[in-house]
């Protein structure tokens, strides 16, 4: 077994989408980044390649490269996924926290475990997402941003 943790923050601006896992959010601000600045899906992304050792996100899709604007994050979890098969691992839970004070998101949890699960190939019980707020502290508090937390556990699949 190997275990990988993960975190993303991007911060709030006027004039971008919101997406987070994948599912884009009606609010008034979206999360300034080169890609589509998923934080969660970031998040999921260094988790997995913690657990494998592999570095992080910014060195396998670095934001310097043009073909990456604007990208879709579920795009960069895909090929994470594919890596951690190519590893002869399995994926056994992704367990991730959003942290927003606004907006609220619970409504959008299950379609947000719907994509992961998708574009991970595992079942979506393999997945939880929790929301939280900061009650008003810090640049999530204030609304300034969204950060995102995610631990991820792998095993090797020749162990069995």
């Amino acid at each position: 077994m190997r275990i990988g943790i993960g975190f993303d923050a991007h911060q709030l601006v006027p004039n971008r989408k919101l997406i987070l896992g994948g599912v884009e959010i009606p609010f008034e601000k979206g999360l300034q980044g080169h890609s589509d600045a998923d934080v969660l899906v970031h998040a999921i992304c260094d988790a997995l390649l913690g657990s494998m050792g592999k570095t992080d996100i910014g060195h396998h899709f670095p934001d310097d490269d043009p073909s990456f604007k604007d990208a879709s994050s579920l795009g960069f979890l895909l090929r994470i996924g594919r890596m951690v098969g190519q590893e002869g691992m399995e994926i056994i839970n992704i367990d991730s926290t959003i942290v927003a004070e606004k907006p609220k998101l619970r409504e959008y949890i299950p379609k947000m475990i719907e994509n992961l699960a998708e574009v991970l190939c595992i079942d979506r019980r393999r997945i939880n997402i929790k929301a939280k707020t900061t009650e008003g502290l810090g640049f999530t508090g204030r609304g300034e941003g969204i950060a995102a937390y995610a631990v991820a556990l792998i095993r090797d699949k020749k162990e069995d």
